[in-house]
């Protein structure tokens, strides 16, 4: 009989080819098990459920993106109001997005599960989860630098709308372009465009 390790790996390299072609709700287990050579009493050894099965898939990498974001967020934070001229530094802006999109293609099917085959399970809103973080964080940028610059306090509404904007910039890449090193050349003209408008919020009319 195969060992542990070998069964383990067979029946995720299953369950991401069948999440791939058919989604977490429409995934049989009984076809993960089937062509993973195993009985389904042998998953339940290795695997809580279905939902188990596909954490393993998933989480880590979700869970080291969500880190990147926090730490680079803290790092935001932590400029000083003399400071914001900082933020018209392009470059820093782009190294970012560009590790951040590097960390994505590395993990191209994962995140490609997360974002497009989740839906039925407790990861379905991860893309949402990230906007409300992102929301939180320039909301209190804004209101930072608004004080700072003396301009008027930006409306929540741009503040959501800049966050969903942002998350979905990532989203769109992911799920529409193949290449890493075209999505990274498309971010360029993202943040170019988006780092514009943030800036503009706070210049004295």
């Amino acid at each position: 009989m195969k060992n542990d390790k070998e069964t383990r790996e067979n029946l995720l390299k299953s369950a991401k080819k069948k999440f791939m072609e058919k989604g977490f709700m429409q995934a049989s287990l009984r076809n993960i098990c089937k062509n993973a050579g195993v009985t389904t009493g042998a998953l339940y050894f290795f695997f809580q459920d279905k939902e188990d099965l596909f954490a393993s898939l998933v989480e880590k990498p979700l869970q080291q993106l969500h880190q990147m974001m926090s730490a680079h967020y803290k790092t935001e934070m932590e400029l000083s109001p003399e400071d914001f001229n900082c933020l018209e530094d392009f470059e820093d802006d782009f190294a970012v997005a560009k590790e951040v999109i590097h960390f994505m293609y590395q993990f191209y099917d994962e995140f490609q599960l997360l974002l497009t085959k989740s839906q039925g399970s407790r990861f379905e809103k991860c893309v949402e989860q990230f906007i409300q973080i992102s929301e939180k964080h320039y909301r209190l940028m804004a209101d930072r630098f608004s004080e700072s610059t003396g301009t008027p306090r930006v409306e929540d509404f741009m503040i959501h709308w800049l966050s969903h904007m942002e998350i979905d910039a990532f989203v769109h890449l992911l799920t529409h372009e193949k290449s890493e090193e075209a999505a990274c050349r498309h971010m360029e003209s993202i943040v170019r465009f988006v780092l514009a408008g943030w800036l503009d919020m706070f210049h004295k009319k």
